[in-house]
């Protein structure tokens, strides 16, 4: 059962509904009476024929709507509340006075005119419009809501012709969606330009671009949603405002974030310390060791870069844009110029006129290096394409290049055209010219100079230290060749083997002998300590030797050239390098081109010409 209905059916003593009390001093509304309780009670009494005297249209909305100000503290307290003197009846004859109502978009429009009652046998005679019975009449007419009292009290009292809005639909007012405020001043980036000090300004790089934070630092704080104010059609319905949207930290709170909730509300709070990041798909905002960036490196959002951490750039890097890190991978296209401490440096796309050095590690472009250079002095250089590249590193490998240049220890291509290479290492599937450019490859062959002058050096020792021990043994032999020693050795030893033992008769004579021939024993046993301290120092020496040899032979062994297959002239020439000083590929991007297009004297052509494969390795003396 309705409200209305439980309205009309509760009634006091005096026909009255229960919401409504009427006494001497006036008429009042139940305060704990409802609004559609107090509005089912207004109606039952206009519908009645009947209109409240004295109607106070603020309390009267208050309790039917709960619209405009709020009533006075010591009113609210009441448990009645007084809206009106007394109800009167509203006869026909009063109510024929007054007229239709327009209705046009919210607004209920009404025209103030002179009235007149009809008598019989009479002129008909002049009346007056009341405010009580306007608002008793409009309200059996369908305005409930919303009469601008003060306006009709006016025009009622000055009797004046008017058209006038007497009413109007109350719009609900729409609340406020949950919001996400910014809580520390650490999450903010400054693009202001970098102070150098000394009152000198770097224009070309940012301040901080990528803001870092300490773990348990507030970042954000959820603003709750605010509910909305109802409105009402002049027919007394209910306009709902349209619900606020809510959400939830948790869809903001990514890697690195926790969720806490503290005195001031709900926040997002750094669980590590990191750098910041927002992915754009999500939202979510992420606190790690890498720095992540979507706008791309220029001028306009980034400046240079300078960073301490790891990067990831979703976008492109700009022509004259310099980006200095370890650990850099860019997803976008680069057009500028990466520099890295350390760490692989990964292109996800293309290298388009740039420059990327890496001081110790790879680099890696997966796409397209067209008119660029890269450069690493430790580490491995891979390529899909490369074309008109300037190419250095400990390895490097590519699927297909094109008039470029290229130096390192190890140099694996797919397909060569047009290119000039220098490398210990050279494996090559299909290689031939391009056009006008020449195919040229160069083995990088070690100058033994130092170990031939290191061997030349080793030889004079092994040489004395054998004319010394000759020498000695030169003077022992003529020692032991003298009769009396010989004699004495020869006795000597065949007593010590037991093959004859001397009798008590012979004993005295035998050690007579060895007290004559004692002066010359001992004379070889010192040539024979000079002897072994000789041969000791030969075999150092030739050890010495023998283990140069064998660096030469390994060193020389490093070097190889391999073409399967030749698709037009080719010339192999050897390139020499000084083992022990920094590596031939470490050098000024124009000086290594330069290098490698240009014959040198002492170079030794070893092949030339269409006809292949080539399957080059030097012999161990190096040639």
């Amino acid at each position: 059962m309705s409200d209305d209905a439980t309205a009309l059916e509760q009634t006091a003593d005096d026909g009255l509904p229960a919401a409504l009390l009427r006494r001497a001093d006036g008429v009042f509304f139940q305060a704990d009476a409802s609004a559609a309780a107090c509005a089912a009670a207004v109606s039952q009494v206009f519908l009645g024929s009947a209109c409240f005297i004295g109607l106070d249209y603020a309390v009267f909305s208050k309790m039917l709507y709960n619209v405009g100000p709020d009533l006075p503290p010591a009113l609210r307290a009441q448990p009645l509340l007084r809206f009106a003197d007394s109800i009167a009846p509203f006869p026909a004859p009063r109510r024929a006075l007054y007229k239709t109502v327009k209705v046009i978009n919210g607004e209920a429009e009404y025209y103030f005119e002179p009235v007149f009652f009809d008598v019989p046998d009479l002129p008909p005679q002049p009346a007056r419009l009341n405010f009580d019975e306007f608002v008793a009449d409009m309200w059996v007419k369908g305005i409930r809501f919303g009469i601008d009292a003060p306006a009709v009290r006016d025009v009622i009292a000055t009797g004046r012709l008017a058209r006038l809005i007497v009413a109007r639909r109350l719009n609900a007012v729409p609340g406020k969606d949950a919001a996400i405020v910014e809580v520390s001043p650490d999450i903010h980036r400054s693009n202001a330009p970098k102070d150098m000090g000394e009152g000198r300004l770097d224009l070309q790089t940012f301040q901080n671009r990528f803001p870092q934070v300490k773990p348990h630092v507030k970042l954000l704080r959820k603003v709750p949603r605010t509910a909305g104010t109802r409105g009402f059609e002049l027919s007394g319905l209910v306009l709902e405002p349209p619900v606020p949207k809510d959400f939830e930290l948790t869809s903001v709170a990514g890697e690195g974030t926790v969720i806490e909730h503290l005195r001031g509300g709900e926040f997002l709070v750094s669980a590590v310390e990191g750098f910041l990041s927002v992915d754009p798909a999500t939202r979510r905002l992420s606190i790690g060791p890498k720095i992540i960036s979507r706008e791309g490196v220029s001028a306009r959002t980034t400046g240079n870069l300078q960073l301490t951490g790891e990067y990831e750039e979703f976008g492109d890097v700009q022509e004259q844009r310099l980006v200095e890190g370890g650990n850099i991978t860019i997803h976008g296209d680069v057009f500028g110029n990466i520099v890295s401490r350390g760490g692989d440096v990964v292109l996800s796309k293309n290298l388009m006129g740039g420059t990327v050095n890496n001081a110790d590690g790879a680099i890696r472009v997966r796409g397209v290096a067209s008119g660029a250079v890269l450069q690493t002095k430790r580490g491995e250089v891979a390529l899909t394409r490369a074309e008109s590249c300037i190419i250095s590193g400990s390895r490097v490998v590519i699927g297909e290049a094109s008039n470029c240049e290229i130096m390192a220890d190890e140099v694996v291509i797919k397909v060569a055209e047009g290119c000039a290479i220098a490398a210990r290492k050279i494996e090559i599937v299909h290689a031939g010219p391009r056009k006008q450019t020449e195919m040229l490859l160069y083995a990088l062959v070690p100058d033994t100079a130092k170990f031939d002058k290191k061997i030349a050096e080793l030889l004079p020792r092994v040489q004395q230290a054998a004319r010394e021990a000759e020498a000695r043994q030169a003077e022992m032999d003529a020692i032991t060749g003298q009769t009396e020693v010989r004699n004495y050795l020869t006795l000597a030893t065949r007593v010590r083997k037991r093959e004859v033992t001397l009798t008590p008769e012979q004993l005295p004579l035998f050690q007579k002998m060895a007290e004559a021939v004692g002066p010359s024993l001992r004379q070889v046993a010192k040539i024979s300590l000079a002897i072994k301290a000789a041969q000791v120092q030969q075999e150092q020496a030739q050890g010495e030797v023998a283990q140069v040899q064998r660096q030469k032979a390994a060193l020389i062994r490093g070097s190889r050239c391999t073409v399967e297959l030749l698709t037009g002239d080719v010339l192999l020439r050897t390139m020499s390098f000084v083992p022990g000083e920094p590596p031939p590929y470490d050098r000024p991007p124009k000086e290594l081109k330069a290098r490698v297009r240009t014959a040198a004297p002492g170079m030794t052509v070893l092949h030339a010409g269409p006809v292949g494969p080539i399957n080059w390795a030097p012999s161990e003396d190096g040639s």
